[in-house]
């Protein structure tokens, strides 16, 4: 997929794409020419066999014309010297294959011998000049577009009149011109948009989100002034209230069901000189509850009750006391939150901006869980800000990928036999996919090229050392006895990486607008849920008692 995708999907992905190899291979078989091109991958060409400047004076070798959706057609014009090269070139390569009467086997046949024996077979009469057209296609298309005209080309190129055609004109020896059609990458470029340099930045979309958790802020925000109080030492025959603390030593024994002291507690649950904040919620329960009231040099018995959850399963939920005696005792003021306050936190900070970043900090876990329809926001934002004509060439090759993963999905999860995944992998139901698919396949290519430049324009860069702690994580989890490819493992998690930094680097120059819902417990959903679930099992119970019988 273009879209960035998780880390952690990384591995997952590669094993899967082993499971689409076959379903990939049905494409290609199934009628392949009716809906999907010769070659989908970027195509690397031979270098061409004749220096086209050398025979044309300096004239025009190759001429241009723009196409919709990134395609061309280039007309090449093809010198005599490059015409007879290449039939040359495809007598000698028949001479060494065939074998004719009268001629040692990779002996030179003269053109005459070869076409006649190639016209009394199934080959032709065409068939050397077809090779020799098909020849000059292939050794001079990259050269003529990238070095004239500073394009990349992709996928396979066609000529526009067959060359089974063609070769009815082609005269070894004698200049010619093809004319081919070819998909080439496309450019990018960005839409004029009022009052902005960058279009890109100040994004404007919406997405959904659970609402800002101000529970867990205040809490923060709280625990942050617990860091700066101050005490005061409490008077003489003062009582310790709520928000006071104190100093006091503490002995404690297990509490028997009679309501009297039981066995020692071990000493890590007593103590010497404990600070106690009173208050709720801090400690077990009964302990704040029976301090409160007391004053320094007092003695109390406290019965406290352990949590249920607490490590130590021996004393988990069980009841204690405790002989506690209050040493010291002072009053507690937390500072309020203002300008000097947030200034003392950090310097520069004022009160607005400590809060500011504090709920930046607080939500950013819960923020996370929303990254992906933050994402999808700003992607289709994005795509309306930018200018580029996607290939048919790489929408086929996406919509492939795509195709054969559903079809992979409907096997996996859905229990369709392979048979049945075999019928539906058809040219028919390919070509409908790929109308309904070619819309979101079009958007997400124009993010991940959008994505790409904006990283190149702003500097975007992953450390090394990000690359290479994914890289070790992925490589942990795929086992020593996994295959792994590396480089293109190393590929993916750079680009990811890299365009997760993009899309954070977007959103802090945004202006999203953020809808927040809460999300309801569907008490009837649930139970829905819970009761297809235990039909489910006991139909599986049912299934495996009928195959023991």
């Amino acid at each position: 997929s273009f879209r960035p995708f998780p880390i952690s999907q990384i591995y997952n992905q590669t094993i899967t794409m082993r499971v689409l190899n076959v379903a990939l291979a049905l494409l290609l078989v199934s009628n392949a020419s009716a809906f999907t091109p010769n070659a989908l991958a970027p195509r690397t060409f031979a270098r061409g066999i004749v220096a086209m400047s050398a025979e044309t004076d300096g004239s025009e070798t190759s001429i241009l014309t723009r196409l919709p959706e990134s395609a061309v057609e280039l007309t090449l014009k093809i010198p005599g010297s490059a015409t007879a090269a290449a039939y040359e070139k495809a007598c000698m390569e028949l001479s060494k294959q065939i074998s004719i009467p009268g001629f040692r086997k990779g002996a030179k046949i003269p053109p005459q011998v070869l076409e006649q024996s190639m016209a009394a077979g199934k080959g032709g009469k065409n068939a050397l000049r077809v090779e020799a057209i098909n020849s000059l296609l292939t050794k001079l298309i990259e050269s003529a577009l990238k070095d004239d005209h500073g394009l990349e080309p992709i996928g396979q190129p066609n000529l526009v009149t067959p060359a089974e055609e063609v070769a009815n004109d082609f005269t070894p020896g004698e200049p010619i011109e093809l004319l081919v059609k070819c998909d080439v990458w496309p450019e990018i470029s960005w839409k004029n948009v009022e009052d902005k340099e960058k279009p890109y930045l100040g994004l404007e979309g919406a997405y959904k989100r659970k609402p800002f958790n101000q529970e867990k802020f205040d809490k923060a925000l709280n625990d942050l002034r617990e860091r700066y109080v101050t005490l005061e030492p409490a008077s003489e025959g003062s009582i310790l209230a709520e928000g006071d603390s104190c100093r006091v030593n503490m002995v404690g024994y297990m509490a028997n069901e009679d309501g009297t002291k039981g066995e020692p507690l071990p000493n890590a649950a007593s103590g010497d000189d404990v600070e106690i904040v009173i208050g709720p919620g801090r400690y077990m329960e009964g302990l704040v509850e029976g301090i409160v009231g007391a004053k320094v040099g007092d003695d109390r018995t406290v019965t406290v009750t352990f949590p249920p959850n607490l490590k130590d399963k021996t004393l988990a939920g069980k009841q204690a006391m405790f002989d506690v005696t209050v040493l010291e005792a002072s009053h507690r003021t937390l500072p309020e939150v203002t300008d000097e306050f947030a200034a003392g936190v950090r310097a520069g900070l004022t009160a607005a901006t400590l809060k500011e970043e504090l709920q930046k900090a607080v939500d950013s876990e819960d923020a996370k869980e929303y990254v992906g329809p933050r994402n999808a926001a700003l992607g289709s934002a994005l795509a309306e800000v930018m200018d580029v004509e996607v290939p048919d060439t790489l929408v086929t090759n996406q919509a492939r990928e795509k195709f054969a993963m559903m079809m992979t999905e409907m096997r996996d999860q859905g229990g369709v036999s392979d048979e049945e995944i075999k019928n539906q992998i058809n040219p028919e139901n390919f070509s409908k996919y790929k109308e309904i698919a070619k819309h979101d396949i079009i958007r997400d290519f124009k993010v991940s090229m959008a994505t790409d430049e904006i990283a190149r324009l702003e500097g975007i860069e992953v450390p090394d050392f990000q690359v290479e702690e994914q890289l070790q994580a992925i490589k942990k989890d795929a086992g020593e006895d996994e295959q792994f490819d590396e480089t293109m493992i190393r590929g993916k998690v750079e680009t990811t990486l890299q365009r997760q930094l993009v899309f954070d680097f977007l959103a802090d120059q945004s202006s999203l607008k953020v809808e927040y819902i809460n999300e309801e417990f569907n008490e009837e959903m649930m139970q829905k849920l819970a009761d297809e679930s235990l039909e489910r099992e006991q139909k599986l119970e049912e299934e495996s008692a009928g195959e023991e019988e």
